[in-house]
C-alpha cells in the first residue's frame, strides 16, 4: 500500500472490508456485523471536519495525521485484526489514564537501574490514547509522546496472553497495515472446510512468492528474503518454507521448520536433515518424535527422521547428491576429511551452478548441513555465497568468492583460540606419506585404525570412555587428529597436550621417518602456569638430524640447526611470549613448506588415534601411579 492520502485509505479499507465479507461462512456474522456484512464495509460513515476538530477539543491535543486521514474516510473500524473487534472513532477514543492498573503492575517490575526508556514505557499506560473499544483483552494505545518529524504518534499493542512486551508500530497507518496482515494470516491457517480464501491480495502475493522463489535461484536472497518474509506475514502458504531454506543457510537455525515441505517425500531428504542436526544439537531425547514433532508427518517419515538422528548423533550421516553436484559432494568430503576446508568449499561452489533443485520450491542443497564432515564447512559468509551463486537452471551473475577461513603456515597457533583456552600444543608432520598411514609410524598394536572423523571435544570424550582401565602416570599417549599440511606434508595435532615433561619427553620423530623426514613441535611459551617451553626436532630415515629444547631460559641443542631455525634467533627476552612463538612458528613453516589447517582443527571434524608415549619408561628408582577405572552398574 503507498502513502496514506484520503482516496488510499478508501481503497485500502474497501479491499480490506470485501476480503473480509467473501471469507465469511453462513452464519459467521451477528449484529452489527450482519450491516456490515451486506454493505461489504467493516467502517462507519467518514467523521466531519467538524467532528474530528470537536474530538480534538475534547482530548486537548491535534490528532496525528494519518489517524486523521482514516477518520475522514471511516469513523472507527471493525474487526482490526483477530483481536480487536471494535476501533474507536472520534465518539471513543479516549486517554487511557491507566485505567487498566497496568502502570502501577509494570512498575513493580521495574529495577533500580532501569533507564528513562524503561520508565517512559511504562508511563505510556498514563499518558497514551486508547483506541481501543471492545478487543480479546487488547490494548491499542497511541503514545503523544512518541511523535517523529511528520507529526505522526506511535502506536502500541498489548496483549497479556501474548506474554510479551508491547508492541510499537511507527504510526497509526503502520498498525492498520499490520492488522490487514493478522487478518489475512489468521484466514489462511483456517481448515480445510472453510472457504477457500482466495482474493486479489493472495494472489498478488502468491505471484510475489513464485517471482521470490526464482530471484532466490538467481542469486537474489535478499530481495528474496524480503519478498517471502512479507508474504509470510500475510500466510502466504509457500512463502514460509522458501524463506527457511535462506533462514538455514544463513545459520538462523532456532525458528527454522521449512513449514510443510519437510513432510513432502520430495523434499524430505534434503530439508530433514538440517532438522535432524539441530535436534540432535540441543536435545538429549533419543527418541526424534518426542523432541520434534513434524506436523503432518507419515510413519514412514518419522522412522526415518529417527536413522537420521541415530546416523548424526554416531557421525555416520553421509549426504548424498544427484548429478555432477553429488560427484563434487563427494570430492568435496575427501578434502574436508583431511582438512582442506577451503578447497572443499570451493569444490562445492564451482559444482555449484549445476545444482538441480528436488522439486519447485527447493532453493539450495541443504542437507550437507548435517553431514559431519561437510556441515563444519558453514559460516554465515559462505552461506551469503552460496545463496548468492546462481543455480538450478537460472542465470545470474556469480559473486565474489567467500574468504579463506584458513590463513596458511602455523603462526595461527600462536593466537589465542576463540575460547582463549589453547596454551600449549604439539604436532608431528611426516613428509610425502598420506595421513591414513601416520598411525602405523606413531601408533602401536591396535591403535594404527583411526578413529571416524570428529570433533576435537567429541574424540576426548571418546577416549575417556573407550580407555576406561588402567592407565599409569608415566604413560603420555597423544590423541592426535590427522589431515594434510600441504606441500605433501601430513599432520598428526593434539591441541591439548599432557604436561611437558622435559627429562622423560622421547621425541617421536626419529620413528616417523623411515624413508623420509619427519618434524616435531611441541610448544608451551604462553603457559602461564608452567615454565614455558619450546621444542622442535627433525629426523630422517629412521635418525634424527637435529633438534633443541628451550625450558625456562635454558636451551638444548644437539645436531647441525639451520640458521633459519637456530634457537639463539629467538630466545632471550621472553616478555613477549606469543611473539616469540609466532617467529619460531613461521620460521618452521618457511623452512618446510607446511600449513596447518586452523578451520580443520578448530571447528571441523577429523580423523583421529592415539599414539605411542611421548615419555620413555620409568628408570629403576623413579616412581609414578598406576590408575585403575572400574565401571559399576
Amino acid at each position: 500500500m503507498t502513502e496514506t492520502t484520503a482516496v488510499d485509505w478508501r481503497s485500502f479499507l474497501l479491499k480490506w472490508s470485501g476480503e473480509w465479507a467473501d471469507s465469511l461462512r453462513d452464519g459467521d456474522t451477528r449484529g452489527e456485523d450482519e450491516s456490515a456484512l451486506l454493505a461489504r464495509w467493516l467502517g462507519f460513515p467518514p467523521a466531519s471536519e467538524e467532528r474530528i476538530a470537536a474530538m480534538e477539543q475534547r482530548l486537548g491535543r491535534r490528532m496525528p495525521p494519518s489517524y486523521r486521514e482514516f477518520l475522514k474516510v471511516s469513523d472507527g473500524w471493525r474487526h482490526a485484526g483477530g483481536f480487536v473487534w471494535l476501533l474507536a472513532g472520534t465518539e471513543d477514543a479516549r486517554w487511557h489514564q491507566d485505567a487498566s492498573g497496568l502502570a502501577v503492575t509494570f512498575e513493580e517490575y521495574l529495577d533500580e537501574d532501569a533507564g528513562p526508556e524503561e520508565r517512559r514505557q511504562v508511563d505510556l499506560w498514563r499518558r497514551g490514547l486508547q483506541l481501543d473499544v471492545e478487543s480479546d483483552a487488547t490494548y491499542v494505545l497511541m503514545d503523544p509522546e512518541d511523535v517523529d518529524e511528520d507529526g505522526e504518534w506511535a502506536v502500541y499493542t498489548w496483549a497479556s496472553w501474548r506474554a510479551a512486551p508491547p508492541e510499537r508500530y511507527a504510526n497509526f497507518r503502520a498498525f492498520m497495515r499490520d492488522m490487514h496482515r493478522e487478518f489475512h494470516s489468521l484466514r489462511a491457517h483456517r481448515s480445510a472446510e472453510e472457504p477457500v480464501f482466495a482474493n486479489d491480495t493472495t494472489r498478488e502475493l502468491d505471484a510475489q512468492v513464485e517471482e521470490a522463489r526464482l530471484e532466490a535461484l538467481r542469486g537474489g536472497w535478499e530481495r528474496a528474503g524480503q519478498a517471502l518474509d512479507e508474504a509470510q506475514s500475510y500466510g502466504r502458504p509457500r512463502a514460509t518454507g522458501l524463506g527457511d531454506q535462506i533462514r538455514r543457510l544463513l545459520g538462523q537455525t532456532h525458528a527454522v521448520s521449512f513449514d510443510g515441505l519437510v513432510t513432502d517425500a520430495r523434499y524430505a531428504p534434503e530439508l530433514l536433515p538440517p532438522l535432524v542436526a539441530e535436534h540432535a544439537a540441543h536435545s538429549y531425547r533419543a527418541d526424534f518424535a518426542r523432541g520434534f514433532q513434524l506436523r503432518g508427518a507419515d510413519e514412514d517419515l518419522m522412522s526415518l527422521a529417527q536413522q537420521m538422528l541415530d546416523q548424526v548423533r554416531n557421525g555416520t550421516y553421509r549426504y548424498t547428491a544427484a548429478g555432477p553436484f553429488g560427484e563434487a559432494v563427494e570430492r568435496a568430503r575427501e578434502l574436508a576429511r583431511w582438512g582442506d576446508s577451503d578447497g572443499a568449499w570451493r569444490t562445492l561452489m564451482d559444482a555449484l551452478p549445476l545444482w538441480e533443485p528436488l522439486g519447485p520450491d527447493h532453493l539450495a542443497p541443504l542437507g550437507w548441513v548435517a553431514d559431519p564432515v561437510l556441515g563444519p564447512l558453514l559460516t554465515p559468509e559462505r552461506g551469503r555465497e552460496l545463496l548468492s551463486t546462481p543455480r538450478g537452471g537460472q542465470a545470474g551473475e556469480a559473486p565474489s568468492p567467500a574468504p579463506r577461513l584458513d590463513p596458511g603456515g602455523l603462526a595461527w597457533l600462536a593466537e589465542p583460540d576463540p575460547g582463549n583456552n589453547r596454551t600449549s600444543y604439539r604436532f608431528v608432520l611426516v613428509e610425502g606419506v598420506e595421513p591414513e598411514k601416520l598411525p602405523a609410524r606413531l601408533a602401536d598394536g591396535d591403535g594404527t585404525a583411526l578413529n571416524e572423523p570428529m570433533t576435537s571435544w567429541e574424540a576426548r570424550r571418546r577416549s575417556l570412555h573407550d580407555n576406561q582401565g588402567e592407565f599409569s602416570s608415566y604413560d603420555d599417549r597423544a590423541l592426535m587428529a590427522v589431515g594434510r599440511a600441504g606441500g605433501g606434508w601430513s599432520f598428526a595435532f593434539d591441541g591439548d597436550p599432557a604436561p611437558f615433561a622435559p627429562r622423560r619427553f622421547v621425541s617421536p620423530a626419529a620413528t616417523a621417518c623411515e624413508g623420509t623426514r619427519a618434524v616435531v613441535v611441541w610448544s608451551g611459551l604462553r603457559t602461564g602456569h608452567t615454565e614455558p617451553f619450546f621444542h622442535l626436532s627433525v629426523a630422517r630415515d629412521g635418525a634424527e638430524q637435529y633438534a633443541f629444547t628451550y625450558v625456562g631460559g635454558e636451551t638444548r641443542r644437539s645436531g647441525e640447526i639451520p640458521p633459519a631455525l637456530d634457537p639463539g634467533r629467538f630466545f632471550g627476552d621472553l616478555e613477549d611470549g606469543a611473539e616469540v612463538e609466532r617467529s619460531l612458528l613461521e620460521a618452521v613453516a618457511g623452512e618446510f613448506g607446511v600449513s596447518l589447517p586452523r578451520h580443520a582443527i578448530v571447528n571441523g571434524r577429523l580423523h583421529t588415534f592415539a599414539t605411542r608415549s611421548w615419555t620413555r619408561p620409568p628408570r629403576d628408582g623413579e616412581t609414578y601411579a598406576v590408575f585403575r577405572i572400574r565401571q559399576t552398574d
